[in-house]
């Protein structure tokens, strides 16, 4: 087997872990927020802590992974999520869970920073797109494998069982990413790691999310709140001012950004992120508000997109390849802001099978916009700055998802009892809304479908007229091949 496929199975690994467990834990709320008498605020923090986590530091160790070897940070944010994953499930109470969380959010972004990276350095550009679309493959299986699994643990054990899983697979990854993993070359090794820099990008990252968090859970108003986002700004400002003025080695060669498409295809991931990070939570909430079903089931009714996100991948990634990323990724958020505007139709009277039809079209646009998009970001950099693109590109995409979710629970709680919404998060409500209160939550849920799709017309917008990467206009060489240790 050619080194890139096993460069790309490795990653395949990392992907899993991280999409069983963006799924899992969902299931897993109600029964550790009763095991451990937690409250809304910090199951809300069971997510939030590793998103936080990870987005604050994606790009510092992708910087990282570029200087010290990405096979070497891949291979510690294995030992980082493993370790984080089985201090999940020993933990004594609800604050372990969330700090320990964190530590899981730290691994992943040591995996999903260097993974991109890993396979931009195997694959040539023009491969690139079905290289994506096969993790695009895995992340549906995963998406899929973690509520199936999800609800086999929670109903025969405990929920601990979600991260402890996550051990054996943790082992095996860490030492056949060693064995197989060629040693990456050091682009930046004689260079000094910018420890003031990060400090101040992941200072601003950390206000602007715990802005969006404390305002959530308080007030828009509160002196906590508006001193994060006004602290944001600032904290920004010094990072850049630092990196084109002070610092003799930046973590951001910002001369990436007059690359037309980049600069487009990072702003089109963020929107699209901001766009649809908060689908899935809306439909739970509406099959069990609306419809009456309980978690599991209504979960199971996530799997369309997944599967149709899986099966169309592939596809998404060898025609991009072939016709050029702005076409494909284009035509995956056309299909998207479709599927949003319509679930902005769903009533009281809405189908199941309906749904299960838009899930699926949402899924086939996530299929043919992921590969493509992903490929034109990084094959629009560098070698050298492989991991600080991958570190940008998952940093706005988790600001996005972040923002994704603040816009969902504001929307509804302004509906919604703030009782009853803790109900539709950890899934205890029974027997759906009152009559009422359901076409309150409808029109709410309406509005956020409707200004999701609004974003997403920017997205495509910007997608569309991105132009063309440089492989797809004239003949590209191959990425440096990694050397063997």
């Amino acid at each position: 087997m050619d080194y890139k496929w096993k460069a790309l199975s490795v990653t395949s690994v990392g992907s899993l872990m991280a999409a069983i467990d963006s799924t899992i834990v969902l299931l897993a709320l109600l029964p550790i927020a009763e095991d451990l008498n937690s409250d809304f605020v910090t199951m809300i923090w069971v997510i939030i802590a590793y998103l936080l986590v990870n987005t604050s530091f994606v790009l510092s160790l992708g910087r990282m992974g570029d200087m010290y070897g990405r096979k070497r940070m891949y291979n510690t944010g294995f030992v980082v999520f493993t370790i984080g994953s089985v201090f999940c499930g020993i933990s004594p109470n609800a604050d372990y869970l969330v700090a320990f969380r964190a530590v899981q959010g730290f691994g992943s972004a040591l995996l999903i920073a260097n993974s991109f990276a890993i396979i931009s350095e195997a694959f040539e550009p023009r491969e690139r797109g079905r290289a994506f679309g096969i993790i695009a493959v895995v992340w549906g299986a995963g998406s899929v494998l973690g509520i199936v699994l999800g609800g086999i643990i929670i109903s025969i054990t405990s929920w601990r069982f979600i991260f402890l899983i996550n051990l054996p697979i943790g082992i095996f990854a860490t030492i056949w990413a060693r064995i197989t993993l060629h040693r990456s070359h050091r682009y930046a090794a004689e260079e000094t790691f910018d420890l003031a820099a990060a400090m101040f990008f992941t200072l601003t990252i950390v206000m602007l999310l715990l802005g969006v968090t404390w305002g959530l859970l308080n007030t828009w108003t509160d002196p906590l709140t508006l001193a994060f986002f006004g602290l944001c700004p600032v904290f920004f400002i010094i990072f850049v001012l630092w990196e084109l003025r002070i610092s003799k080695d930046p973590i951001i060669d910002f001369n990436v950004f007059r690359n037309r498409v980049f600069s487009f295809s990072v702003t089109t991931a963020a929107l699209q992120s901001l766009s649809l990070f908060s689908v899935n939570f809306l439909l739970v909430f509406y099959l069990e508000g609306i419809v009456g079903l309980d978690i599991l089931t209504a979960s199971y009714l996530i799997v369309p997109a997944a599967v149709a996100t899986a099966i169309v991948g592939p596809f998404g990634g060898i025609v991009s390849d072939k016709f050029g990323a702005r076409r494909i990724a284009t035509l995956g958020l056309i299909v998207q802001a479709g599927a949003l505007l319509a679930l902005a139709t769903l009533t009281t009277k809405s189908s199941i099978f309906q749904v299960g039809v838009i899930e699926a079209f949402y899924g086939l646009g996530a299929g043919l916009f992921f590969p493509a998009n992903t490929s034109a970001i990084m094959s629009s950099s560098p070698p050298k700055m492989y991991g600080v693109t991958s570190g940008i590109m998952n940093t706005l995409r988790n600001t996005g998802m972040v923002l994704s979710f603040g816009l969902t629970l504001v929307a509804i709680s302004d509906v919604v009892p703030r009782n009853i919404l803790f109900q539709l998060f950890i899934g205890t409500l029974e027997g759906g809304l009152p009559h009422g209160l359901a076409t309150e939550y409808l029109a709410g849920q309406r509005f956020a479908f409707t200004l999701s799709a609004v974003l997403l017309g920017a997205a495509i917008v910007l997608s569309a007229i991105r132009g063309r990467s440089a492989h797809e206009t004239k003949p590209s060489a191959a990425s440096p091949a990694p050397r063997d240790p």
